[in-house]
């Protein structure tokens, strides 16, 4: 995934309300930019970080410009982090495509978007005409707080939870259902639940994967010209004993 335009350096002087964040240009102004993330964003909020936000060329927008890119100190050094969570359904889908995803080949259409369960649209749904429907929620992925481990989630989530539910009744139906966990860093080679922020997704988690869901996480190639999902890493699955 390629930005549309050159991204804009800048520094981060807060990111509060959620979705809000001050920026210092390099001319010195301060600007207000969307932040296109609602979770915790643990570990990248720190004041003085170099961010890149991206202009929407749209003089009337109410926020015209949005955070894309943070650069942050984590365990293996300094890193990018693609904090957007609007990517990652894109940077999955191109990754199918390419056949980056070995569990995820050979499928002959994608749809994104497709309605199922209980008000509920599934990010994208997989299909062949000589296999079941493949359907695959996306989870943008940013937390590390061990050298080489990506986790998530880094906050509750009652509606990812709600999903593996949902995901485990499509299995039950007779169709196919994988959870793929998208990072937007490269500095790590696994990829585990952070049972400590949410134990309840990860019970709900454990549920699912005794139904028969699936789960794959791929991590990103990231510039401040392009985000490439490119990499699977090792899964470390939570312990299916415990309750």
């Amino acid at each position: 995934m390629k930005f549309p335009s050159p991204l804009i350096e800048a520094v981060l002087i807060q990111r509060y309300k959620r979705f809000l964040a001050d920026v210092k240009l390099p001319n010195g102004e301060q600007i207000t930019v969307h932040c296109p993330n609602p979770g915790a964003m643990i570990g990248l909020n720190q004041p003085g970080n170099r961010v890149w936000i991206s202009d929407s060329g749209n003089p009337k927008r109410k926020l015209r410009h949005t955070l894309e890119l943070m650069e942050v100190a984590g365990p293996s050094g300094l890193t990018l982090v693609g904090i957007n969570t609007m990517h990652p359904n894109k940077l999955a889908e191109e990754a199918i495509v390419a056949n980056r995803i070995a569990g995820l080949v050979g499928y002959s259409s994608i749809r994104r978007e497709v309605r199922y369960g209980e008000n509920s649209r599934i990010d994208l749904l997989l299909e062949h005409e000589d296999r079941p429907p493949c359907y695959v929620e996306i989870k943008n992925v940013h937390l590390v707080r061990e050298k080489g481990l990506h986790e998530f989630p880094d906050c509750k989530t009652a509606r990812g939870a709600k999903h593996l539910h949902e995901m485990a009744n499509v299995v039950d139906a007779g169709g196919r259902a994988v959870m793929l966990y998208v990072i937007q860093r490269d500095d790590g080679d696994a990829f585990a639940l952070a049972e400590d922020y949410d134990p309840d997704y990860v019970l709900a988690f454990r549920n699912a994967l005794r139904c028969g869901v699936e789960a794959f996480a791929i991590r990103c190639q990231i510039t401040t010209e392009a985000i490439i999902a490119s990499d699977p890493v090792e899964f470390i699955l939570p312990d299916m004993l415990a309750n």
